[in-house]
């Protein structure tokens, strides 16, 4: 090969390596996740909401998250949800956008026509009425059809969240965890219609509270007795309503103590699924996310995969969201800056 050839080859290869990554981002299915949740960004811009980049100007917010260092998207998607948002058909059209941004996907069931979190797991009212085996079923059909039909649009999710901070199970009343035996089921009802309709995608079973080992044994020390199936453990991480401890400082260790354990115990891989600090208190929030992902990058033998934030597009001018990493004047705080640290 002559000189000129050799030339241009290297050339062509940091060509295409520098298009492989974007202000820090990597990209392949190894690289460490920095995720955004974006649940409310198909609502914002129907009410006009505008996003700004660093320079002023206005730009699409996959452009301005891809920017930051974000490599990845959850959505969350709910049965029969008011005013289509989180439906089925707005799950797939988000992601079929943020593949076409170049971002991974990891959708988030709530099992649920609106909020799933801690203080409510209500049922889809759908379902209604239905004894236990019709209730199995509904959980399988609704999550292969979902997973099916994103799936058919050409995009793969990575992760797949059966339920949403379920410590007190999902699915109320029958998939508490008063009932242990019954809630494995449901979760197993889950986890078979993902692996029916992508394979390769992960199950992530989500416990809030990410700082409390205790809250964490007896949760999957419970779902391992029961033999209820999955991946990866997710957790949720945010100082700002852990009691008399807003101050991450005093429970980042925790954290990490906490990951490196369940990890161990249970042989998972781990992902801090959501986290958010205050976005009043930029610099502070700065520093929390780049000590969870200092935390989670030595969980060892590379199982610790990466950290979401939960809407950090959601600025307090539209959400009222106290936590998330926008400005007033529709521009990124320094926060969402930490996903560019290395």
């Amino acid at each position: 090969m002559s000189h000129i050839k050799i030339l241009i080859a290297v050339a062509a290869v940091l060509f295409l390596t520098s298009c492989s990554s974007q202000k820090g981002v990597k990209r392949g299915s190894n690289a460490f996740v920095k995720g955004a949740d974006i649940g409310w960004l198909k609502r914002m811009e129907a009410t006009g909401y505008k996003f700004y980049g660093d320079d002023g100007t206005e730009q699409d917010c996959f452009k301005i998250l891809k920017d930051h260092g974000i490599n990845t998207i959850r959505l969350r998607t709910w049965v029969n949800p008011r005013n289509n948002h989180n439906s089925k058909e707005e799950t797939v059209e988000m992601a079929v956008r943020a593949k076409k941004w170049g971002m991974r996907v990891m959708i988030n069931f709530h099992y649920s026509d609106s909020w799933a979190d801690p203080s409510k797991q209500k049922k889809p009212a759908a379902w209604e009425g239905h004894d236990f085996p019709t209730l199995l079923n509904d959980v399988y059909d609704y999550t292969y059809d979902v997973i099916n039909a994103i799936k058919n649009a050409g995009v793969t999710p990575e992760w797949v969240q059966v339920g949403n901070e379920t410590p007190g199970g999902m699915i109320y009343p029958e998939g508490s965890t008063s009932n242990w035996p019954q809630l494995a089921q449901l979760i197993n009802k889950g986890y078979d219609a993902v692996k029916a309709a992508s394979p390769k995608s992960k199950v992530i079973l989500h416990v809030d509270r990410g700082n409390d080992s205790a809250r964490f044994v007896s949760w999957f020390d419970n779902a391992r007795k029961h033999g209820a199936k999955y991946d990866v453990i997710g957790l949720s991480y945010y100082p700002w309503w852990l009691d008399g401890k807003p101050d991450y400082t005093l429970s980042i260790d925790d954290l990490a103590a906490n990951m490196n354990n369940v990890s161990k115990r249970y042989g998972k891989e781990v992902m801090v699924v959501e986290v958010g600090g205050e976005d009043n208190q930029a610099q502070n929030t700065y520093d929390m996310l780049v000590a969870v992902q200092q935390g989670v990058k030595a969980v060892p033998n590379g199982r610790g995969l990466g950290v979401i934030y939960w809407e950090p597009q959601g600025a307090r001018s539209w959400s009222r969201y106290p936590l998330s990493a926008w400005g007033d004047d529709g521009r990124p705080t320094k926060a969402l800056d930490a996903f560019l640290v290395e």
